[in-house]
């Protein structure tokens, strides 16, 4: 029997601070690894954590030096912080996958990342939300089909999206076609509709799928962070109660039952030994890229190329394999000969 034995952190981060989150993950990790965990998942935007005031209070009300802190605190790929991420899987001998809010080393557009990182120490996935959700798009900006990663762990296929990318059924048919027997959804989302959606993920692709959510208590929140009172009005405390973040982790297996979960209202690690046999068996009832599509009926175009605001081109070298249709209007825009 073939088995992958998951961790699902639902834990606090340290609001706007990249480096308490990292000694958070390390922690966290190696605790989940002691445990017996070869797949350590954390939440959306753990690193360096939720830009809370975009529920909070009005958007663009006031942001600008909490904005400044996020950027500040955010990620780069490449860099010494997203090394020690690297050396974390590799201590704890784990796939470790991360939700992390990731910038380019220039500029302040930010993204809503998840990592994927080997038990080697290596970088073997990054995947971009392709649609911030509402007040989102305030601070993260859309990702493109170039970071849509599956990944072979050796014993299993993983995959996912984050938060609300799952109600997107063209992403998941494209990632579903590439084979996934484990779904990972970080996410920010709560409330047992969302349960709802995660266990039907599960029977749609007949796959094991873990949702994994942040806590936060105002409480968590520190006294002295800026502008505290104004992050955390009372009238949306009144409303919404002290759990900022209130999460709802969960496990679910492949016929849509749930294995663990969901947990709310406090920090816990969810874990769970996944036997992959079940996916193989559960697919003969329902596999929707295989036996139960009909690709002579629908089809699906995915452009996978990547996006960058500037392509340069090289008239001597020509353009970039990766550009299509820039040709032609290449030419079109040379000037006619005399």
């Amino acid at each position: 029997m073939t088995t992958l034995t998951v961790a699902a952190v639902q834990a606090a981060y340290v609001l706007l601070d990249r480096a308490a989150n990292l000694d958070r993950v390390e922690a966290l990790t190696a605790d989940a690894a002691g445990q017996g965990a070869e797949l350590v998942i954390f939440p959306e935007a753990f690193v360096p954590g939720t830009p809370i005031w975009i529920d909070t209070r009005p958007i663009w009300d006031g942001d600008e030096d909490w904005f400044r802190m996020l950027v500040a605190n955010a990620l780069v790929v490449g860099s010494p912080d997203c090394d020690r991420l690297a050396r974390i899987a590799a201590g704890s001998r784990v796939w470790l996958v991360v939700g992390v809010q990731e910038r380019e080393p220039t500029g302040s557009s930010l993204y809503n990342t998840v990592l994927y990182f080997s038990p080697e120490g290596r970088l073997a996935g990054r995947h971009r939300k392709l649609v911030p959700t509402g007040s989102e798009r305030t601070v993260w900006t859309p990702g493109d089909g170039s970071t849509l990663p599956v990944i072979d762990t050796g014993t299993a296929r993983i995959s996912g999206l984050i938060c609300w990318e799952n109600y997107m059924p063209l992403a998941r048919f494209h990632l579903y076609a590439q084979g996934v027997d484990v779904w990972l959804a970080p996410t920010l989302a709560v409330g047992d509709g969302w349960i709802a959606t995660m266990r039907h993920l599960a029977r749609e692709n007949r796959m094991y799928v873990i949702g994994v959510n942040p806590v936060l208590h105002e409480a968590m929140v520190p006294a002295d962070f800026p502008y505290r009172d104004r992050l955390l009005p009372e009238s949306f405390l009144a409303a919404r109660g002290p759990w900022i973040e209130e999460g709802n982790t969960v496990i679910v297996g492949p016929d849509g039952g749930i294995i663990a979960g969901p947990v709310r209202e406090r920090e816990e690690t969810l874990l769970a030994e996944l036997d992959l046999g079940l996916v193989a068996s559960t697919r003969r009832l329902m596999d929707p890229t295989g036996h139960y599509n009909r690709p002579d009926v629908f089809r699906l175009l995915a452009d996978t190329s990547a996006r960058p605001p500037v392509i340069t081109i090289d008239r001597a070298g020509g353009l970039p394999a990766s550009v299509v249709g820039l040709a032609d209007l290449v030419v079109r825009a040379e000037p006619e000969a005399e």
